[in-house]
């Protein structure tokens, strides 16, 4: 969801932004993180122009960009400028001329990616803000690529596993509505003269046939309505639902949990190794997590800022796992809590990897042994009459 915010900065002056979150409490916490006060909170309606913008801005490319600009000793006002010069497409280089203006404005770096949060996330944000206060931006530009080179290699492992199922499921689903709707309706005149001599279940699928024969305007009518449904917003309800569902499996919902302890781990390490504090860098990335995970967290930051070790805190909310919960303990001690936590990321992004290997190569052969009987079991059932039939006459 997106909301408008209006709130009061550290310089007292008042701005408005749209930031990207599932609760009203998170664009709270996301906006006090960065050290603003928070004036109202309302609701944007629509998908409006911001979210577009972020889709369009190759925000991972303008960071690697900026790090080789900056790292030859290009200025960051020459450095933008320069990359707003070269650049091609109107969207990205209207961004990037809005920027320049803020800079040439005396503005700092941070407080011009802030004025414009649609396209320019928090996280991003407060990454360059931190550096800001130990004059080592390149660094933190580096800290980000590696944040989002990780994540975009796991996605990419987590997507190519689920291709070939999804493949599967599609091409066998369109056989299945191909015999459903054209081949046994064709057969239902075959068969319409036998009568009660049919078995029970290639009776209804006679009736099915003569159904859709009969009412196919009102079927399409349902079949459009669903799809539409579904690009309207359906497909996001339904797919919450399924992934409620898919929690309450064991050995599927600890694998997701993982998944999201993974990703919370990791970027809360950059925003430690950036020098953000562990409870403002808590508050930032609640919404990271899933609603089953986040009044968890909530809890976590509430012990942690009561003086609790973060080890102690995750490990009674259920936000550690046996190998990042010894991690956390070694971070504790040595005081680098930042690299155990992106170590126990990549840890589990490992496990997940493996994880999602295995079970491709083992949903591969099942689902098509599923489809496989399905799509038998109406061959069969259209043609067993005529087998009755051959043995009557005999």
């Amino acid at each position: 969801m997106r909301y408008r915010v209006k709130f009061l900065q550290s310089d007292m002056s008042m701005a408005v932004s749209v930031v990207d979150a599932d609760t009203v409490d998170d664009v709270r916490r996301q906006v006090q993180a960065l050290g603003n006060a928070v004036v109202s909170i309302s609701r944007e309606s629509g998908l409006g122009a911001g979210s577009q913008a972020r889709a369009d801005f190759p925000l991972l490319l303008f960071s690697q960009e900026l790090l080789s600009l900056l790292s030859s000793g290009v200025s960051i006002v020459e450095a933008v400028e320069t990359l707003a010069e070269k650049e091609s497409r109107a969207p990205v280089r209207t961004v990037l001329q809005k920027l320049l203006l803020s800079l040439r404005e005396g503005h700092t770096f941070s407080s011009a990616l802030q004025a414009m949060p649609q396209t320019f996330p928090p996280l991003f944000v407060a990454t360059v803000r931190a550096s800001e206060r130990s004059s080592d931006l390149s660094e933190a530009l580096g800290r980000y690529i590696a944040y989002g080179n990780q994540l975009e290699t796991l996605r990419n492992k987590l997507v190519s596993a689920a291709i070939y199922p999804v493949m599967l499921i599609g091409v066998s689903s369109l056989v299945i509505l191909f015999l459903m709707g054209y081949v046994v309706p064709r057969f239902s005149h075959i068969y319409e003269d036998m009568g009660d001599e049919l078995p029970f279940m290639s009776r209804l699928m006679l009736q099915w046939g003569q159904a859709v024969e009969q009412y196919w305007p009102v079927l399409l009518g349902l079949m459009v309505a669903v799809v539409v449904g579904l690009f309207m917003g359906g497909g996001r309800w339904l797919g919450q639902r399924l992934m409620g569902q898919l929690w309450r499996i064991p050995a599927i919902g600890e694998h997701m949990r993982v998944f999201q302890l993974a990703r919370l781990y990791r970027t809360l390490g950059m925003l430690l190794r950036g020098g953000i504090a562990i409870v403002p860098a808590l508050d930032m990335v609640s919404g990271l997590l899933s609603p089953a995970l986040q009044p968890r967290l909530v809890a976590a930051t509430s012990r942690i800022r009561e003086g609790q070790p973060m080890s102690h805190a995750f490990e009674s909310q259920g936000l550690s796992t046996a190998v990042s919960l010894r991690m956390l303990r070694v971070g504790e001690r040595t005081g680098n809590m930042g690299d155990m936590m992106e170590r126990a990321a990549a840890f589990h992004d490992e496990e997940l990897s493996r994880w999602a290997e295995w079970a491709t190569r083992l949903l591969g052969p099942a689902l098509m042994l599923i489809m496989g009987l399905v799509i038998g079991a109406i061959v069969v059932l259209m043609y067993l009459p005529i087998f009755q039939l051959a043995e009557s006459v005999q």
